[in-house]
């Protein structure tokens, strides 16, 4: 893609504020893919107070970084609480949930190797 090309509705040249890539919705996830290669993916989340992802695991490393409220995020067992301006490491084949304790927004960063 070339400079200014667009990215779903911004540009790969534009600065633009990441907890405002989606609005919360009542009862619900919303996700949104920014970047979606082979090498890996950077995806947005928006969960409403309450939602949350069942146990499950990645066959890569992922990286957490919370933009916006809260979330307890159990890895193996271990439960951390997570809130704005953190980020929390999960390893891959590691069993891990998450669960909104207040609204939050996230970024995931997952690398494929």
């Amino acid at each position: 893609m070339k400079k200014g090309e667009k990215l779903g509705s911004f540009s790969k040249s534009q600065a633009v504020k990441l907890a405002g890539l989606a609005d919360y919705q009542k009862g619900s996830v919303v996700s949104r893919a920014i970047i979606d290669k082979k090498c890996g993916t950077v995806t947005f989340f928006a969960f409403d107070e309450g939602q949350r992802l069942s146990e499950h695991t990645a066959p890569y490393d992922a990286l957490l970084y919370i933009l916006k409220g809260e979330a307890e995020i159990v890895v193996s067992g271990t439960t951390t609480r997570v809130e704005a301006g953190e980020m929390l490491m999960i390893p891959a084949n590691k069993p891990h949930a998450l669960v909104a304790t207040k609204r939050f927004k996230m970024i995931l960063i997952m690398i494929r190797s």
